[in-house]
């Protein structure tokens, strides 16, 4: 399928990037992080989306989706983060939070914002690659600043990262002879 001067494939899986407002640390609060998870577990069971992969960041996370049925990239990726931003200024709003401030951008189409406009994707054309994004995303989060923070990030999600356990709101990625299967 072609958009403008872009190639997208539902039948591939994607790498995107989805960075907080000029790397701004939203999403140390794990409240956040907990939205964030819960958004793309609705997306995975209203079958919009497989998740195969995801970290979740201070300021950034990385996650390997694959678009479904008749859902396009745009609307999906505009919904879940029209969704997260809402959820997450509520609570910075009910809580008078400095952050607050520090993402009033006065916009015409936005009075604040959460997340970076333009996210990273890159779609995962051959199972080398996508290998290559999955260990990506499995060492993030021992990277940063040459510390290895597995210890200190409290959230469930670090079990579907490091572990590859999960209650079953997400579909994991198995490898066979016939390649990627979810």
């Amino acid at each position: 399928m072609e958009r403008g001067n872009i190639v997208y494939a539902k039948t591939h899986p994607e790498f995107v990037t989805i960075t907080c407002l000029d790397w701004k640390p939203v999403l140390a609060d794990d409240r956040f992080k907990d939205i964030v998870i819960s958004s793309l577990s609705f997306l995975n069971k209203a079958n919009r989306v497989i998740i195969y992969a995801f970290v979740i960041m201070q300021n950034h996370m990385h996650l390997i989706w694959q678009i479904l049925g008749d859902h396009s990239r745009a609307n999906v990726q505009r919904d879940f983060l029209r969704f997260t931003s809402q959820q997450i200024l509520k609570i910075l709003r009910n809580e008078n939070s400095p952050l607050q401030g520090e993402l009033l951008v006065g916009a015409k189409d936005r009075r604040y914002q959460i997340w970076e406009r333009n996210s990273l994707v890159i779609s995962l054309w051959s199972e080398k690659v996508m290998w290559q994004k999955i260990d990506y995303i499995h060492l993030n989060p021992s990277k940063r600043d040459g510390v290895n923070v597995r210890r200190s990030i409290s959230i469930p999600v670090l079990d579907f990262i490091l572990m590859g356990r999960g209650d079953g709101d997400f579909s994991f990625i198995l490898m066979g002879e016939d390649g990627w299967q979810a």
